[in-house]
């Protein structure tokens, strides 16, 4: 059974009604965060009850040293985490010395909770009463600014409704604080100076291991009825916390509000012996401005980012609530403006998967951001790996490659292996291929080709050196195998010739092969430059040609199809329809040992390939594929109902398509796979963007053009999307009567519209 709490909005996630049991699954839905930082969304008051505190700042981390029973050589030494860092959202309130506890009010009631999309904030009212017998109402809002993205505002109002009342405003920052997830239960911070300055406080902290430093600040503002009033604080420093109490006796009916400024400013940025002074800056600026300018600019800054990326979507509510809950997730995880940030699959709502970089960067969110921004963000994401090309190498040599061979790292921080799950660390190195097709997949759609000859054919050669390695020469099959993998499906580990990977590990080879001859015949001097340096020989390339030529595929002439491995008809294949449903998720369920027996896909994998090279296939062989795997798939990874949904509408499948477009587009909103209290499925979310864009749209780059098959669900009455190729924003519209292209630039754009060229001009609405 689904959750089903949060209400069907276009524009806002909303929770009514106030339940412990839904407190931490919202604490995720209604995260907040703006590129830099991020938060669960909390309680600002003391909560007793079962709660999931966090607070992430972008780019920090820890290296947890790795716990496993059994060390085996080649493994990572830790797990880098990103760290819960110290909490400046708390507002401790006390109503005639009572604390005000949800868990412990004698009744809660019109608790609301929304998420507004739209205009980029996080809002709580209810009406409590306490064991002390005052009526209160409570209305809080709060933000991180994308203007000021160091800073974060809260506005917490307290109304007694019943009689007068004193009320204490306790706001703080603690630095005391653990992570959830931690092997070994270290200390993570190192807290070492806490500074206040009347109504200023300050916490400066640094990482242990890595060093990072950080000051964590705070300042506020009091109103009674909307007039600010000024009043001293009373001061609390301790080691690791520091307060700053404001009290006032408030009559029946008035409303007493707190103004709270807070934030961190971080050694990235800034000179660490400055944190302070720097933290000041920032606190008098956000302070200056005040809450209600503050917000207004957060509105303008979302209304921008919206009017580029939004999806529309009419009739559906909770369709279009789902696509918008996914793209304002993406906006607030990673904006592009830090070179040397990535995409979290969590992103700022937990800590599961330590807030690291995993291969879903390349091969789900750089469409997104490559169609929904400029493209340099796009590039800026490809440059992230070429930056870490010579950790890839080094993680490749501890597993004995040579000569420059690179295996980019399945999870990272800094580019070196940080994951501790042996099937995953040494076995699932498809992750290469995603690192080279997102190459490939930048050129094909924004054709700036300069990015391979500057940086990306260095990248492509490595990891040919790793895939001709990694194979061995079969003599029983005369081909070459690659043994011991583990594919996408992560439900079936160290297994032979898994084909996505083999088929990948071919294409990966022949791309680097045309990409190093076109850059010697249009690139003299960057292949001189890169010859020079990685020493590739002609008897190199040919051996490398030899392996892709003579790649060995795992196919079944009873079925027709590729097979996911080799031994895949060997279990016993009972479809997902005949699983009790009781058993699901089998994650949850099962033994591993029960789960790698099973036929059972934990996601796409020779369907993956498919989607990814749908141009070397027929519709016919992927339908065949598709009927013959899909029945198999449990979809237990956020990563597969998107590419399940845009092969369905391919097939012209409309109601497959549009359920797998439900389920990956409201996963975490409906919590499907049971388990949207740890965070949310950040990375996934791009997915559910290509199911609409590339699924129901049909967008492709056909003949150097930009093409689209559109179709529409029969649910929707009409939906619209938008995407800037080479610096033309396409408006597309699409309805039950038929598709509508607009251009947002001076000049005319021919695409492919079902196969015909049609030409589209400024200011004039193109029907097709």
């Amino acid at each position: 059974m689904n959750q089903d709490y949060i209400k069907p909005n276009a524009w806002s996630i909303l929770e009514e009604g106030f339940d412990a049991a839904h407190v931490k699954s919202s604490e995720s839905l209604f995260s907040i965060g703006n590129g830099s930082m991020g938060q669960r969304a909390n309680f600002e008051e003391k909560y007793s009850g079962d709660t999931f505190q966090g607070s992430y700042i972008a780019g920090v981390y820890y290296p947890d040293k790795t716990r496993v029973g059994w060390w085996k050589n080649g493994y990572p030494e830790y797990f880098a985490k990103v760290l819960n860092a110290p909490n400046w959202i708390g507002i401790n309130v006390k109503i005639n010395e009572e604390d005000l506890d949800l868990n412990q009010c004698k009744s809660v009631s019109k608790f609301t909770r929304e998420l507004n999309m739209k205009e980029g904030w996080l809002s709580r009212s209810f009406e409590a009463e306490l064991q002390n017998g005052i009526k209160i109402k409570v209305d809080t809002k709060r933000f991180l600014s994308l203007e000021l993205d160091e800073v974060g505002a809260i506005s917490y109002n307290v109304t007694p409704l019943n009689s007068s009342a004193k009320i204490t405003f306790t706001p703080y920052l603690d630095a005391g604080i653990t992570n959830e997830d931690t092997n070994w239960d270290d200390q993570f911070w190192d807290v070492l100076n806490v500074v206040q300055n009347n109504q200023q406080s300050f916490i400066e902290a640094r990482t242990m291991k890595t060093n990072f430093h950080t000051c964590t600040f705070m300042q506020s503002r009091l109103f009674i009825e909307d007039k600010e009033i000024l009043t001293d604080c009373n001061n609390q420093n301790l080691d690791k916390f520091a307060s700053c109490s404001y009290q006032q006796t408030v009559k029946q009916k008035q409303t007493f509000t707190i103004h709270k400024f807070g934030g961190y400013v971080v050694d990235r940025n800034h000179d660490k012996n400055e944190l302070i002074a720097t933290a000041k800056d920032v606190l008098d600026k956000a302070v200056s401005f005040g809450f209600d300018a503050l917000l207004e600019m957060q509105k303008q800054s979302w209304a921008q980012i919206w009017h580029m990326s939004d999806i529309t979507i009419e009739g559906d509510v909770k369709a279009q609530q789902g696509i918008r809950f996914n793209i304002f997730q993406l906006n607030q995880t990673y904006l592009g403006t830090d070179a040397k940030l990535n995409i979290g699959p969590k992103g700022f709502t937990g800590e599961k998967y330590g807030g690291s970089t995993y291969w879903d960067t390349e091969a789900y969110c750089i469409p997104f951001y490559m169609a929904t921004k400029d493209q340099s963000v796009a590039r800026t994401l490809l440059e992230y790996r070429y930056e870490h090309l010579e950790k890839a190498i080094e993680n490749a040599e501890k597993l004995g490659f040579t000569n420059g061979a690179a295996l980019y790292p399945m999870v990272t921080m800094n580019g070196e292996e940080c994951h501790n799950e042996w099937e995953i660390t040494f076995e699932e190195i498809h992750r290469n291929g995603a690192i080279a097709f997102a190459i490939y997949n930048y050129h094909r759609f924004t054709n700036d080709y300069s990015y391979i000859p500057e940086k990306g054919l260095e990248v492509l050669i490595a990891i040919a050196r790793f895939w001709h390695q990694r194979v061995n020469f079969s003599t029983d099959k005369n081909k070459f195998v690659m043994l011991g993998v583990t594919g996408p499906n992560e439900y079936e580990n160290n297994v032979n010739n898994n084909w996505y990977t083999n088929y990948i590990a071919k294409w990966c080879i022949e791309y680097a092969l045309e990409n190093i001859e076109t850059v010697k015949i249009e690139h003299i001097s960057d292949y001189m430059r890169i010859k020079g340096k990685v020493k590739f020989t002609d008897e190199e390339l040919n051996s490398w040609k030899n392996v892709a030529d003579n790649m060995y595929f795992p196919y079944s002439e009873k079925h027709d199809v590729f097979l996911q491995q080799d031994g895949f008809l060997d279990k016993e294949l009972i479809t997902v329809a005949d699983l009790d449903q009781s058993q699901r998720p089998i994650n949850q369920n099962w033994s591993w040992d029960r789960i790698l027996r099973s036929p059972y896909i934990k996601q796409a994998d020779t369907l993956q390939g498919f989607y990814m090279f749908e141009d070397h296939f027929s519709d016919e062989q992927l339908a065949k594929h598709f009927d013959f795997y899909e029945p198999f798939t449990v979809h237990e990874s956020s990563l597969s109902p998107c590419v399940h949904s845009i092969q369905a509408a391919k097939l012209d499948r409309m109601e497959q398509a549009y359920t797998f477009y439900l389920r990956t587009s409201r996963l975490d909103l409906d919590d499907y796979n049971h388990e949207v209290e740890e965070g949310l499925h950040i990375t996934s979310m791009a997915g559910t963007w290509m199911s609409i864009v590339e699924g129901f749209g049909g967008m492709r780059i056909k003949n150097n053009m930009l093409s689209f098959a559109p179709k529409i669900p029969k649910q929707w009455k009409s939906y619209s999307f938008k995407v800037n190729f080479r610096n033309q924003i396409i408006k597309v519209s699409v309805s039950h009567k038929g598709t509508y292209f607009e251009v947002e630039s001076n000049s005319d754009i021919n695409i492919l519209v079902n196969g015909e060229i049609t030409k589209v001009s400024p200011n004039n609405l193109q029907t097709a």
